[in-house]
């Protein structure tokens, strides 16, 4: 089974964004920070812009920009934004002429929007400019660029 990381990958763009703005990070650099592939974090850039939270400039001397107020982005946005309509516990279709095979599915479904919505209301209560804060309270000296 494997664990999408996407989440905590785009977490970390958009903190790395807000704690540095204006300044324009390419996707290399953000790859670099986040210890990921260049390719997953354009992937997860390529929801942000699509949801407006970042703007990006493609080519030599190109990045991404953070747009929006990271006070005014939630964890729980970047889960949507990330996951979409996606199931938390996954997807299970049992045999067809089993009494418990037929209605798993069913049973699971319901569960599983409730995990979510539990999920998302706890991930409301942070947003991206908060996790700024705490980095920049952090043992370092703050956030630097990548």
């Amino acid at each position: 089974m494997s664990i999408n990381t996407q989440f905590a990958l785009g977490v970390h763009l958009l903190t790395l964004l807000a704690a540095l703005a204006p300044e324009t990070l390419s996707s290399d650099a953000m790859a670099e920070s986040a210890d990921a592939n260049p390719v997953q974090v354009r992937r997860v850039l390529g929801r942000f812009r699509h949801a407006g939270l970042v703007t990006s400039k493609p080519g030599v001397g190109g990045g991404s920009q953070l747009i929006k107020d990271p006070a005014t982005i939630t964890l729980g946005d970047v889960w949507r934004i990330v996951h979409g309509d996606d199931r938390v516990l996954g997807s299970y279709t049992g045999a067809p002429d089993c009494p418990v095979g037929r209605s798993i599915d069913s049973w699971v479904t319901e569960i599983d929007r409730r995990a979510r919505h539990a999920i998302e209301d706890e991930l409301d209560k942070t947003t991206i400019a908060e996790l700024v804060d705490r980095a920049n309270a952090g043992p370092r000296e703050g956030l630097r660029r990548p």
